[in-house]
């Protein structure tokens, strides 16, 4: 291993077990560099939750002996850390883009935790091999995003990579406008993409792609799905694994009105994580064209088009795992075998989670009817996505009384259809309102991370006030307690919310 150039911080650094399994790979993987140290680094935010996740004590960032925010700026490393960047490829916007990799990431290793193995990663520490023209950089404007979604996502149980700290610093760096570094430290069991095995896939030639290829698909199975290895057919095994995991989050996602914006598959997790936080969007008034990404001009990522993109992305998959299945129409027909399930798993777990949503206990034929038919009054009307589903909790079915969710309607009428309809599924099934409205609220948020309340909290970060940024974290990590105090973070947009654009850049 080449030594770094980097200062190490001082040995007083937290007794943390490095594991570094990825490191040992091999470098074909990645290329070995250090971060780029910044100026004057200064915490913006930390998240409590994480740092008990790495078994890390609350006042980890506090302790100057530690030299955290140096750790986590880039500026130094704390002993056992292994810095590198990882390269891959992928599709970007369908089009196959060629070798991509961490640009402005920097893997700093493994910790073994009392939660299993979890890596930890910088973003926006700088130039690697891989940084094409980009400068490597990231800033404060999207480092909070990617860290307050990070967070947000996992207090709503959707699989997510996570966010430790956001660390700013004066640092100029243009992109539509001059703006300020950041660095955001992101944490998962792995940061493995379906572009990694693209890049093997593509880029070499047949016997080291397949043999490298071969190499990162058994590390994949050993450490993170060990039960694929029994499997008649192991790499469609875990190409199944993934299919599965992809199909349920995509359910998530479409269940919370969360859209990703991006949906390259270089931002696909071979774990079925939600990973890379940029242009993304949780839905205010519902709208299935929804396109939270305005450097997205033909839509292809749009709300409604996620569940079929994420079943595109498993094809590219399936394509770059081919050798390592087997050759001919036999193993066409394993990998598609194995891409099957998405189509069965995908919408069930979708009318599950409605279902849940509308706080059905039992199941029957005409529910996804149901469920679409509330969708379709909800989109002719642009009810607000959020709002609507948690005042729905609040239905009396044997009764008139439920002006808080039909008032939100222009199409009264349809809407008393539908709620006729509605109170006679539920008096099928014996539903108890009261037991209904706390299941519902169990699985409703109150609180999202609408895209108002992070221009608040990063326009009050650019002025040099943190405060909101932590604040907004705590709401966000009981999205579905009521909170009194906090009751105006769960009110509907305001008018100038609708001119927010966020784009690739953000």
């Amino acid at each position: 291993m080449s030594e770094l150039s980097l200062p190490v911080a001082p040995p007083q650094a937290p007794a943390l077990a490095w594991l570094n399994r990825f490191a040992s790979l091999g470098q074909r993987f990645y290329s070995e560099l250090p971060a780029e140290p910044v100026p004057q680094p200064r915490w913006v935010a930390v998240s409590d939750s994480c740092a008990r996740l790495l078994g890390l004590p609350l006042d980890w960032w506090q302790r100057d002996d530690w030299r955290a925010i140096d750790v986590f700026s880039g500026n130094a490393t704390w002993p056992g850390m292994q810095p590198l960047a990882s390269v891959y490829s992928g599709h970007q916007f369908g089009v196959w883009a060629g070798q991509l990799g961490d640009g402005r990431a920097l893997w700093l290793g493994e910790v073994q935790t009392d939660h299993g193995p979890l890596e930890l990663q910088l973003k926006g520490s700088g130039r690697t091999p891989y940084a094409r023209m980009g400068d490597g950089r990231a800033v404060l404007r999207s480092s909070i995003r990617e860290f307050l979604a990070s967070e947000a996502m996992h207090a709503l149980g959707i699989p997510t990579t996570r966010a430790l700290c956001v660390i700013g610093s004066p640092l100029p760096v243009r992109r539509e406008e001059m703006e300020t570094a950041a660095v955001v430290t992101r944490v998962a069991p792995s940061f493995i993409r379906f572009g990694h095995f693209e890049h093997f896939s593509h880029q070499l030639g047949p016997d080291d792609g397949y043999r490298t290829m071969r190499q990162l698909a058994d590390f994949v199975i050993d450490h993170h799905a060990p039960e694929c290895r029994e499997a008649p057919h192991p790499y469609a095994a875990l190409l199944e694994r993934t299919t599965r995991r992809t199909a349920q989050l995509m359910a998530q996602w479409q269940a919370v009105g969360f859209c990703h914006g991006v949906m390259n598959t270089d931002n696909m997790s071979i774990l079925g994580l939600t990973i890379d936080y940029g242009p993304y969007g949780f839905l205010d008034a519902f709208d299935p064209g929804h396109i939270c990404n305005h450097s997205d001009h033909q839509g292809r990522y749009a709300y409604a088009r996620q569940p079929n993109i994420g079943l595109w992305n498993l094809h590219a998959l399936a394509q770059a795992l081919l050798p390592l299945i087997g050759e001919g129409d036999e193993a066409s027909e394993i990998a598609l075998a194995a891409l099957e399930p998405y189509k069965s798993v995908f919408p069930q777990a979708l009318l599950a989670r409605m279902s849940a949503k509308l706080g059905l206990a039992t199941a029957e034929n005409e529910d996804r009817e149901l469920v679409d038919g509330l969708l379709k009054l909800m989109a002719a009307d642009r009810v607000d996505f959020t709002i609507a589903f948690r005042r729905l909790a609040g239905f009396r079915a044997a009764g008139d009384d439920n002006a808080s969710v039909r008032d939100l309607f222009i199409d009264r009428e349809g809407f008393d259809a539908w709620a006729k309809r509605y109170a006679a599924r539920l008096q099928r099934e014996a539903s108890v309102d009261a037991e209904r409205a706390a299941r519902m609220n169990r699985v409703n948020p109150k609180y999202v991370l609408r895209n108002h309340l992070l221009e608040v909290a990063i326009q009050q970060a650019r002025s040099g006030d943190f405060e909101e940024a932590q604040r907004l974290l705590k709401v966000l990590e009981r999205p579905f307690d009521e909170q009194p105090k906090h009751a105006a973070y769960a009110d509907f947009p305001p008018d100038w919310a609708q001119t927010i654009e966020v784009s690739c850049s953000s």
